[in-house]
């Protein structure tokens, strides 16, 4: 999100998936020790949420790197499916609504449902699109 949109300044941690991935969390640790950041900065836990990504954006590339996005709307998706209420979650939502002109939880549901069978979007959905539509 700070990356892709520039929607906040900062974060904790970079979100990614990465391969190979015993070799990248090795150097991810050194990185870690030489810079004095957090053990976890390089996080692959979105993978729970990520599905086959076919609409994504080149940010970009170095010669042993490359930084790619999903687009705006599978975005929404996959932070609306996570909906963790201790992280920054419902302003990423509320800004990727906002940068897709979206007036609606219905739109947004049909977006999710792009990504997301239905039985797999989880009742905290709901609630954040609820709450941020109110």
């Amino acid at each position: 999100m700070c990356l892709a949109f520039k929607a906040r300044a900062a974060t904790k941690d970079i979100d990614a998936i990465f391969e190979p991935s015993s070799e990248i969390r090795s150097a991810a640790r050194k990185v870690a020790e030489d810079f004095s950041l957090s053990s976890d900065w390089l996080n692959d836990a979105a993978n729970a949420f990520m599905k086959p990504l076919d609409k994504r954006r080149l940010l970009f590339e170095l010669s042993n790197l490359s930084i790619w996005t999903p687009e705006a709307d599978y975005l929404l998706a996959m932070k609306s499916i996570s909906a963790r209420w201790d992280s920054s979650d419902k302003d990423d939502v509320v800004f990727l609504i906002r940068h897709l002109e979206l007036k609606s939880a219905k739109e947004v549901f049909k977006i999710i449902e792009n990504y997301y069978p239905k039985h797999e979007i989880p009742p905290k959905t709901q609630f954040l699109l609820e709450e941020i539509f109110e």
